[in-house]
């Protein structure tokens, strides 16, 4: 099963400690030797981003930064693992690391999993035999 991790908090609370860093290096070399993380990465800050809208029929382009966002999406990672169980057993080891080097920070991993085509035509087929009935 995939799953998503994304990582969540206040924009600006400036860059991450070093220790934090290293131990996620260290994280993140386990998972790739275990051939569980697809990718991760962090994000840049809201002001060097732009938002692309879709609304009323027209497109438009809003440059960063977004002030009236209150959470920021800081960064993600794509896992393959057995369970959600599991999924969330590994965004807690995140966080405690996080709570652990850098005392103070505030935030949220959001676990989600991914959905590739074989699942949509799985949920197809399952709706159509409900429907049918």
């Amino acid at each position: 099963m995939r799953f998503m991790m994304i990582v969540k908090h206040p924009e600006n609370q400036g860059p991450p400690p070093k220790s934090l860093m290293n131990a996620i290096a260290k994280l993140s070399g386990e998972a790739d030797k275990a051939g569980t993380m697809l990718g991760s990465g962090g994000l840049a800050p809201t002001a060097q981003g732009a938002r692309v809208r879709l609304s009323g029929g027209k497109v438009t382009v809003t440059d960063g930064p977004f002030t009236e966002a209150k959470e920021v999406i800081g960064g993600y990672a794509q896992f393959e693992l057995k369970s959600r169980e599991e999924a969330i057993e590994s965004a807690v080891v995140f966080m405690e690391l996080h709570k652990k080097h850098w005392p103070g920070w505030e935030g949220t991993t959001e676990v989600r999993q991914i959905f590739g085509p074989e699942d949509f035509a799985q949920h197809v087929k399952e709706l159509s035999s409900t429907t049918a009935k």
